[in-house]
Parts: C-alpha cells; structure tokens; sequence
C-alpha cells in the first residue's frame, strides 16, 4: 500500500513490525497520513461487522513515528491515543521499540483474500507478520510490569470502593417486579413484552421482595415440562405460578445435590449505600445477571423500596466515564485483549486444560442450546457456519421470544433448531449492523479500554472476538470477565 520509495519492505535488513490503526469513530471517509507514508493520504477500511471502525494494517521499523487522520476532508488525532503537538499541529505518536522475540521479515507466497471479505490490508504487509507456532499472527504489543498492573486494578478497585451503589440510579425510568401469585405464563408475556430477561419478585403476604424470575427459570420449565409431553401446552403452564415454580425448583435442586430438604434461597440485594465494589462483588459470586438495589426507610427492613436493578453493565459505564479522559494514566487498559487473561478462548493446537469455547451449528437443535446453557454454565453460545465464521448469538434471554404468538405452545425442543428459534426474535440473523443490541464483536488487537466502553453500552453483555475480514470466532469476553479481571479474582 505504500509507493516503492516507502516501501520499507525493501531496504534490506529492516525490521518490520506490521502495525495497526484504527479510528473507531466513525465517519464516510478515513484516511491515514503519517511519518512512515512520506506523509501522503492512504484509505482505511471500515471493519465488516463495525461499520464506525476504520483500519489498515501497517509494516514500519522500529523507532518514532508520527500520524494523523483525515476524517470526511478534516485532519484528526485520536484523543486516547499518545499525542503531542508538531509542526503539522497535534499529532499520534508510536514508539516501536526493538524486541529480541521479533524474527526479520521471511518472503512468502502471496495468498488471494478470501471470499467476502472488504478488508483493505496490504497483501504483502500483512503476511510478513510474524507466524509463532500455533499459527496464530504476532503483533507487537504493549507490555507492562507488574507493578503497573497492580496499580492499574488498585486505581480501579479504590473508585469502585469511594462510589456508592446510588450513584447507578437513572434519573427517570421505571422497575419491573412480578407478583409471586401470578402464573408462570404471564410473567413469561410480561417480561418478552418489556424487553427485559429478569424481574425481582413480590411476596404480597409477606410484605417483602422473595426472589427472582429470570430467562433461566423458563429455560428450565420448558426442559421439565417437556419431560412429560413431546410439546408444552397452555394449560400447563396455566396451572404453575410463580410460587409454585419457585418451590418445584427448590426440590428439584434439592434432588440434584442429594439433600433431603429444600432450603430456598435468599434473595440477593443489595442497599443504595453499598458501594460499587460490593455490589459487583456480589454479582460475580453469585452468577446473577443484575441485583435489585432495595431500600428500607425503616430498621425492621419493612417497606421495602425497590429503586434499581444493579448490572455489571451500570457500573462499568460509571468506571469508563470516570477514566475516559485519564486512560493514559491506567497503563493495563492500553493493552489489547489478547495479551491478558480475560475471556474465553478457543484452545490452541495442543492446549488440554483451557475451558473450551462453546459453539453450535444453525441446525443444532434448540434442546441442545439449552441443554448446554444449563449444563455449561454460559450466557450465550454463538452460533458459526461450517467455517467457523460468526453467524449470530444465542442467549439466554432468547428464551423469553417464544412468547411471542404463544409459541411455545407448538414446538418440540428436539426438532425445532437453533435457526428456527432465532427467526422468532423481532431481528434475525442482524448480525452486521452495529447500531442494533443484538450480536456485538471485537478483535483480539483491541485495547482494553475500548472493550470495556463497548460493553458499557447498554444491552451489551458480551463480545465476540472474531478474525477481521472472516469473522471466524477466536472467542468471547462478557462483562464478568472484565470484572474478574480488574478486581484480579
């Protein structure tokens, strides 16, 4: 991509570090002027998948560069990355040191893109990257001490701790909660109705907030139903309320572990003036989506006012608006994911003791989706074609689409596949329009500050690291493994 009196390709024994730049803020037109092009203008290409996301892929030398972008005909920097000011006025700037690990640039065949893919990367630049032994591309990160590591989580951990879990309440909006005496079939209406996966449960009698219903809790009664009848019928679910469930499961669960009673579990809450730490805390341990934020005017915990549900979500915006204009202070967020242990990945070739990434193919049934969100403990499973290519996510709170028109009325769980089930959803297969809440990816090069914006944005609760240009899954973050990670449990 660069004229031959550029081209550092060609001076002999020059190391080459295939470089990547992006402008993740959209735009009609990007381009990328820098040191290293004789500072002419050269295209980028927005990411299939990120249609706000421009790249190129880069080879230079070790050593200082400096950039700028060229945005629908206006010059631009990129505020969170290094910059200082020039003679051309604010400029990027990379330092590329020297590492001993870096091997010197090998001839190889050229090989055609593949079918479909609109990623504008020098052929040539992009195969000199280096090629470590599990075939996966070596690009030349950041890397940091552990010491900045440590004052990184410390930093992040001590805001979480000084902001109280009030903070997180919207100034307008509203709070769902079910009545545990309604049947299980209208809770299932109201929460595919509102859009929502979860709901706190009012035990009118008892004067108090007993629990909560969840996309899981249908998951798991249409699995036990279905036990008893090749489909699910209305009056089935007609005659179980929510109460009645509640305590079905407590058996069932009780069963499963080999006990010989039935303890219900507590419900998980937590006050406004918690701070933010202990209620992450409490998500994380417990495997709970959200924790309602409850209040109580009174000491004997009566009248209780249910002012928020808590998600990871919330509190990670609060985290990424406080550090958006300090995030070169944080050293760990300028990494790329790839180079920390977060998410989860798919196993290199003779890797035996990592958790492995749980796929499906469109003709999966939709018993063995739920089947292994239950028994895999995972909130979503992505669904990939024969190549392994990203196709769409199912999760969890699909589930709650087969409300829709009743249903789950007239579907077996064996013979209705994953690609039918996701045709019942009001967005089928979108999974490459950014702007919709349905299906989100990254690159394994990303940093971990813009990860973590992502998943800030409400309805997000997971990427999909894919292969730029093919889509092909490498694996997933969600919003815990962020957690896990900042909080280092």
């Amino acid at each position: 991509m660069y004229p031959s009196d550029m081209d550092f390709a060609r001076e002999s024994g020059t190391m080459l570090i295939p470089t990547r730049f992006e402008w993740p803020y959209g735009g009609r037109s990007v381009l990328i002027s820098g040191s290293f092009t004789g500072w002419t203008q050269w295209p980028m290409t927005p990411v299939e998948g990120c249609p706000t996301v421009f790249q190129t892929i880069c080879s230079l030398p070790p050593g200082y560069h400096q950039y700028k972008f060229v945005v629908d005909g206006e010059w631009r920097h990129d505020e969170h990355k290094p910059f200082g000011s020039s003679n051309l006025g604010m400029v990027n700037t990379i330092l590329l040191a020297r590492e001993a690990n870096y091997i010197p640039a090998m001839p190889i065949p050229q090989i055609p893109p593949g079918p479909g893919s609109n990623m504008d990367v020098d052929n040539e630049a992009f195969h000199r990257v280096v090629r470590v032994s599990d075939s996966t591309l070596y690009e030349p990160f950041l890397r940091i001490s552990e010491a900045d590591l440590e004052m990184s989580q410390h930093r992040i951990a001590s805001f979480m701790s000084m902001h109280m879990a009030y903070e997180l309440l919207p100034e307008s909006g509203k709070v769902i909660a079910l009545d545990v005496d309604l049947p299980v079939k209208q809770a299932f209406h109201i929460l595919h109705e509102q859009g929502i996966s979860m709901a706190p449960l009012w035990d009118f009698l008892r004067g108090k907030f007993v629990g909560v219903l969840s996309a899981l809790d249908f998951i798991l009664i249409m699995r036990e139903l279905g036990n008893h009848g090749s489909n699910l019928t209305e009056e089935e679910l007609e005659t179980h309320t929510i109460s009645a469930w509640k305590e079905a499961k407590s058996y069932l669960n009780s069963q499963i572990n080999g006990q010989g009673s039935s303890v219900p579990r507590r419900l998980l809450h937590a006050g406004p003036n918690n701070n933010l730490k202990e209620v992450a805390l409490k998500i994380l341990q417990s495997g709970v989506s959200t924790v309602p934020i409850i209040h109580s005017p009174s000491e004997d915990a009566s009248n209780p006012q249910l002012l928020h549900l808590a998600s990871l979500s919330g509190i990670l915006k609060c985290i990424c608006r406080y550090f958006r204009h300090s995030s070169s202070s944080l050293p760990v967020l300028q990494l790329p994911i790839c180079a920390i242990p977060v998410g989860t990945w798919v196993p290199k070739i003779g890797e035996t003791n990592q958790r492995p990434l749980a796929t499906l193919r469109p003709t999966a049934s939709l018993s063995a989706a739920l089947n292994l969100l239950i028994q895999g403990q995972v909130s979503s499973i992505p669904i990939v074609d024969d190549n392994n290519s990203l196709l769409d996510v199912y999760s969890r709170s699909d589930i709650t689409s087969l409300a829709k028109d009743n249903i789950y009325t007239h579907i077996n769980l064996e013979e209705t596949t994953i690609h039918q089930a996701l045709q019942y959803r009001e967005d089928p297969f979108t999974t490459y329009d950014y702007g919709n809440q349905r299906c989100h990816m990254c690159l394994r090069s990303d940093p971990l500050h813009k990860v973590m914006d992502r998943l800030s944005k409400p309805g997000v609760r997971r990427l999909v690291i894919v292969e730029a240009g093919s889509k092909c899954v490498e694996g997933i973050i969600s919003l815990s493994d962020i957690f896990r990670f900042l909080l280092g449990i």
